[in-house]
């Protein structure tokens, strides 16, 4: 069996306390490759499972079940002068949840990080930095179009934008995604957890979506990735599709050409749409269904409609 662990276009090279034991070691790559199936919770986890492993190794540890609730402690204090809390306590439940998996398999005889208790982090604002209508009007209309990847471009931040998609939606959606009804563009959304959403496109996003389509020449081809890296020299499509890597890179330079200072990310554009909606008298059960969030609270951490009322709460402070 493999030494190594795929981890999306990478490997991870397995710690020697799991390649030590066969049935460890195979019982080890069956949770990531059959127990987990979303691609960035298994590349996640996987990283964290790896360093933890060879933290204890560093450690004199040799055996899974050397491994104490002490050492899933002192990893966690470690890590907390380091991280933030939500990726500590992220890393410390892909930790239990594979040892939960061992213990099953009777490959470990109890999960030491049962008893571990993460640090607290209680959020009621998201972080995720939102652009301002205007900026995120200045940021579109500052991308050239007389280039395939300025149309391309300008159709994906649209699109994040306009219909709240999540950038992994946005980048695996194919050209058959884009379809006709009711003489009106609609989207399909294939979402995490299997959701699919299907919805009709804002008028503006239905124009950047024609646009870009049309001149990339993909109406023939249902079955191509929407959205696709450019060949190196050739300025045409490849036919691979964009990787969100690239679209985050993209994202900054843009926002820098466009001359915005507010940080941006990938999930700017989603928070941006959600929260223009709400300020335009949307609710937030209707933004939780287009967003396709199971709960309206996860949508709260996007609505910033509260920004602005602290800062005029803050300008009163006259001194």
């Amino acid at each position: 069996m493999n030494q190594l662990l795929p981890v999306g276009s990478a490997t991870l090279a397995l710690p020697a306390i799991i390649t030590s034991n066969a049935s460890c070691k195979r019982r080890f790559l069956e949770f990531f490759t059959v127990q987990i199936r979303n691609v960035n919770t298994r590349r996640s986890y996987s990283r964290a499972a790896v360093e933890f492993l060879r933290w204890c190794e560093a450690r004199g540890t040799r055996t899974l079940d050397a491994i104490t609730p002490i050492h899933v402690a002192g990893w966690i204090e470690e890590m907390v002068g380091t991280h933030s809390a939500p990726t500590v306590k992220q890393r410390l439940a892909a930790v239990r949840h594979l040892f939960d998996w061992l213990v099953v398999g009777q490959v470990m005889n109890s999960n030491p990080a049962h008893s571990v208790r993460g640090p607290k982090h209680s959020r009621k604002r998201g972080k995720t930095p939102v652009l301002s209508p205007e900026e995120a009007r200045q940021l579109l209309d500052s991308i050239p179009i007389d280039t395939l990847i300025g149309k391309r471009d300008r159709a994906l931040i649209g699109l994040m934008t306009y219909s709240f998609a999540r950038i992994g939606a946005a980048t695996t959606m194919e050209v058959r995604d884009v379809y006709l009804q009711n003489r009106r563009f609609w989207i399909r959304l294939h979402e995490k957890g299997g959701k699919q959403a299907e919805l009709p496109c804002h008028h503006t996003l239905e124009a950047y979506l024609d646009d870009y389509i049309e001149a990339a020449g993909l109406r023939d081809a249902p079955r191509a990735p929407l959205f696709q890296t450019i060949s190196r020299g050739t300025f045409v499509l490849s036919g691979n599709p964009f990787p969100q890597a690239n679209a985050y890179a993209m994202i900054q330079r843009r926002a820098i050409a466009a001359g915005i200072s507010t940080a941006v990310c990938n999930h700017t554009f989603r928070a941006t749409g959600i929260t223009a909606y709400l300020k335009n008298g949307g609710t937030l059960e209707k933004a939780a269904n287009i967003a396709h969030h199971s709960s309206t609270r996860t949508t709260q951490f996007y609505d910033r409609r509260s920004d602005d009322v602290s800062l005029d709460e803050i300008e009163r402070i006259l001194i």
